[in-house]
């Protein structure tokens, strides 16, 4: 996610990094080359322009304390200036009513049907009973995509497949809600492969039936500077209330991350990435910015960690610890929490530093399957009971994985160094204890 623009932005702070004072003429090389990677990532020239003048203005009139070097004051500035680009400060979800009615609207291919579901996965999470709806009409797999999220997630679908009138279906949801005692209502439109009439008759004519308390728009950010001229046609017919960017997984350059909020002055709610129905964030402009310029951002990584953390099973596990008795349920339950945190290399990323070490590696997603191949080829027995794995039992373990006997040699090995560790730890005071048995205590 934004890796490109994120090289071409630290390329341009080379021009004033090692310089001893701000000057007008480095000043205005910095910007040139911010203006440019701007440009280079999709964002309007117009907005671009805009934005690097004020980062002149505002770099020009600073007084560099000794404590600061030009370059550090520089990074700050541009960070505060892409903060203030992106929206300032989060907007929260308005989830409000009886029930509370959000409309999604979008082209095709967006993702409208995807974020529906994790939208509701999310406010499911957060104590809502929500009920998703099926208004997309013309396209049979959506519905039955609707249906299937919802399977997964444990939210009910309203749907009428042979009902062609998306406004009536809309209408009979939100009582239907008030019927079942759902107080949230998420109804998934239909969307077009360009802007037309009859999708956005269809859209408003929904949301003067039911009211919405918020109406997203789903915008795929891989279009660039497409998905910011789409949001203004929709905008301008619609007056939605937020926008939700999709995609930023994918090969995006970020301009509509940076573009859309200046364009239609309205906030950007929610990030989505890959298909996992727990791939939703809040979006948050300022720790974006961070991950912009590569500085991370270690408050959504310990949120989402949080997000994962059961203190009673914490609590368990501490105390196997401290007895020496973990074992490799244990861990592969330890496994099973970080895997839920996201996509593995977007969560490095999150660590200051890292993001730019790793960002020519490849880390898949399916980097631990070798490990949990080799733990679920253990019996019940061994897991429990790690020290009783003598060599016989390693080779039916490889056998069973698909893997070479000095893989599993090596797991082992490494498994074995992890418990000396713990051992350690056995000496600190009890709730002190750094590791992940201990997350999230004070």
């Amino acid at each position: 996610m934004f890796e490109s623009l994120s090289e071409r932005l630290e390329s341009a702070f080379k021009q004033i990094k090692g310089e001893g004072r701000i000057t007008e003429l480095n000043v205005a090389a910095t910007v040139k080359d911010i203006r440019r990677a701007l440009v280079d990532a999709d964002v309007n020239y117009k907005i671009a322009k805009e934005f690097t003048d004020k980062i002149k203005d505002k770099a020009l009139g600073e007084k560099v304390l000794t404590a600061v070097s030009p370059g550090q004051l520089m990074v700050k500035i541009v960070k505060d200036e892409l903060a203030e680009l992106m929206g300032g400060t989060e907007v929260e979800l308005n989830a409000k009513g009886n029930p509370a009615v959000i409309l999604i609207a979008g082209l095709q291919g967006s993702g409208k049907t995807t974020f529906s579901g994790k939208l509701a996965n999310y406010l499911k999470s957060k104590k809502f009973s929500p009920l998703l709806v099926a208004a997309d009409i013309y396209r049979p797999a959506a519905i039955d995509q609707l249906k299937v999220l919802g399977g997964q997630i444990g939210v009910e679908v309203f749907s009428e497949p042979e009902n062609k009138d998306a406004v009536d279906i809309a209408r009979k949801a939100v009582a239907q809600a008030r019927t079942l005692n759902k107080n949230v209502v998420i109804i998934d439109t239909a969307g077009r492969l360009a802007v037309d009439e009859v999708m956005m008759t269809e859209v408003s004519n929904i949301k003067a039936a039911v009211n919405p308390q918020e109406i997203l728009f789903v915008v795929d950010s891989m279009t660039g500077q497409d998905a910011v001229n789409t949001a203004k046609a929709f905008n301008d017919r619609l007056d939605f209330s937020g926008v939700v960017l999709t995609k930023l997984d994918g090969d995006t350059r970020g301009g509509a991350a940076l573009s859309i909020k200046y364009t239609v002055n309205k906030p950007i709610k929610f990030i989505s990435q890959g298909e996992k129905l727990d791939t939703l964030d809040v979006f948050y402009p300022e720790r974006m910015a961070q991950r912009i310029l590569g500085m991370g951002d270690i408050t959504t990584l310990v949120e989402r960690a949080q997000a994962q953390f059961d203190e009673v099973e914490a609590k368990k596990l501490e105390k196997k610890i401290r007895k020496n008795q973990f074992d490799f349920e244990d861990f592969k339950q330890q496994l099973e929490q970080i895997k839920k945190m996201g996509n593995i290399k977007d969560l490095l990323g999150m660590i200051p530093g890292v993001g730019k070490a790793i960002k020519d590696i490849d880390i898949s997603d399916d980097a631990f399957k070798g490990i949990e191949a080799m733990i679920n080829s253990m019996t019940p027995f061994e897991r429990a009971n790690p020290d009783v794995i003598d060599g016989s039992r390693r080779k039916r373990i490889a056998m069973g994985s698909g893997k070479d006997l000095t893989e599993v040699n090596a797991f082992m090995k490494q498994f074995e160094q992890m418990k000396e560790m713990m051992k350690m730890m056995n000496k600190m005071p009890m709730g002190r204890m750094p590791g992940l048995g201990g997350l999230g205590r004070r």
